[in-house]
C-alpha cells in the first residue's frame, strides 16, 4: 500500500487509491469491464462473484484475470456470508481462496458473520469492511477484526437501511473505524456533503449502472436517468427482504408485498434461510432468461434515491474523475 496526497482519507491511504470512491458490488450489474474501469480511474471497483459467474459467464479466476489485464490498480470483492446452505458456504470459501491467490486484498462482506473472511484476508495482509445498518451490527463486525464499515443508509439501492447518512455517521463515528457512506450519492454535491460530515469514502451503485461500461440494457439505464427519488420504492417480491427498485407499471400492478405464507416462512428462524435461497434461485433463473432473450417490462430495476442527481449515461472513468476533482478542489 502506498501513500497518497493531502486529500487522502484513512480509506484511500490504507488501500493506496486516489479517490475515496467505491463502485459497489451489484447483482447483476458488476461486469469485469465496469470494475476495472473504476479502479483504473482512481476509485475502487468491487467484484460480485455471483454476478461474475452466473450473469456474465466468467469462471471466477478467469474473470479476475480479465480485470487484471485491464488495470494494475487495486480492486475488491464482495462476499455474502449468510449461511443459507453448506454448499453455498463451501463455494464462498473456495472463491475467497481464489481471490486471495489472484492478489485481491480487500473484501466487503454482508449478511452474516464475516470472521472467517477476516481470518483468511488478514493471514496475507488483507482487510475487510462489513455492510452495516446500525451500531449493534457494526460492533459485532468490528469484534471479528473488520477494519472498516460500509454504512448502508435509507437512500441506498438494493437492500437499503432505515437511517439517513447523518444519523448513521453520528451513531458509528465513535467506534473509531473508517466509515464509508453507501446510499444516495448521485452527484458531486451529495458526495461532498457526506465527505464533509466525516466519512472516509462513499460507495455508489446506481450512479455506475448508468455508465457506458456497465453491461445492463439501455432501458434500465434510461429509467435511472428519467427517475426522481419518489419513483424509488421498496419491494419484498424479489428477495423476500425489502429491495429498492424503480416503480414501473409492472411493479405497481403486482404490488410490493409478499403473501402471508411467504411472510411467515421468511420470519421463522428455521425457514428464513431456505426462503431466501429460493428467492436467489429464482433471481438467477430470471437473469439468465434476460441475458438469453433480452429484458422485458416485467423486469425489476434496482436503484437508490441517488437517481435525483443522475442526468446522463456517462463513462465510469469520467464519473470517478469528476467526483475526484470536486473532492480535491474542496480540500
Amino acid at each position: 500500500f502506498r501513500n497518497m496526497m493531502s486529500h487522502e482519507t484513512p480509506f484511500t491511504k490504507r488501500l493506496g487509491i486516489k479517490y475515496p470512491i467505491i463502485c459497489g458490488a451489484m447483482y447483476p450489474c458488476s461486469n469485469p469491464e465496469l470494475v476495472a474501469t473504476v479502479s483504473e480511474a482512481g476509485g475502487l471497483g468491487i467484484v460480485q462473484p455471483l454476478s461474475m459467474v452466473y450473469v456474465h459467464g466468467h469462471e471466477l479466476r478467469q474473470g479476475l484475470r480479465l480485470i487484471k489485464s485491464m488495470t494494475s490498480k487495486p480492486f475488491g470483492v464482495n462476499i455474502i456470508v449468510e449461511k443459507s446452505s453448506k454448499l453455498y458456504e463451501k463455494r464462498m470459501q473456495s472463491w475467497v481462496d481464489v481471490c486471495l491467490e489472484e492478489g485481491c486484498r480487500f473484501f466487503i462482506t454482508s449478511l452474516g458473520n464475516p470472521k472467517w473472511v477476516v481470518d483468511k484476508a488478514k493471514s496475507v495482509g488483507g482487510l475487510v469492511y462489513h455492510d452495516v445498518t446500525s451500531r449493534n451490527w457494526a460492533e459485532k463486525a468490528l469484534e471479528t477484526g473488520d477494519e472498516g464499515l460500509i454504512c448502508v443508509n435509507n437512500r441506498a439501492g438494493g437492500h437499503a437501511g432505515t437511517k439517513d447518512a447523518e444519523e448513521l455517521y453520528h451513531e458509528l463515528s465513535s467506534l473509531g473505524a473508517p466509515l464509508i457512506c453507501a446510499g444516495g450519492i448521485g452527484d458531486e454535491n451529495d458526495f461532498l456533503r457526506v465527505m464533509h460530515l466525516g466519512y472516509a469514502g462513499v460507495q455508489m451503485g446506481t450512479r455506475f449502472i448508468a455508465s457506458l461500461e456497465c453491461h445492463e440494457k439501455k432501458d434500465y439505464k434510461d429509467a435511472i436517468v428519467a427517475a426522481n427519488e419518489q419513483d424509488v420504492v421498496l419491494t419484498e417480491r424479489v428477495t423476500g427482504i425489502p429491495l429498492s427498485v424503480i416503480k414501473t407499471p409492472y411493479v405497481e400492478k403486482i404490488g410490493t408485498k409478499v403473501g402471508p405464507i411467504a411472510r411467515f416462512l421468511l420470519q421463522h428462524r428455521w425457514t428464513k434461510h431456505w426462503m431466501r435461497m429460493w428467492y436467489n434461485i429464482i433471481a438467477v433463473r430470471n437473469f439468465k432468461r434476460i441475458s438469453l432473450h433480452g429484458g422485458s417490462s416485467k423486469d425489476y430495476w434496482q436503484a437508490g434515491k441517488s437517481v435525483h442527481g443522475i442526468h446522463a449515461i456517462e463513462s465510469a472513468a469520467e464519473i470517478v474523475k469528476r467526483f475526484g476533482k470536486a473532492w480535491e478542489e474542496s480540500r
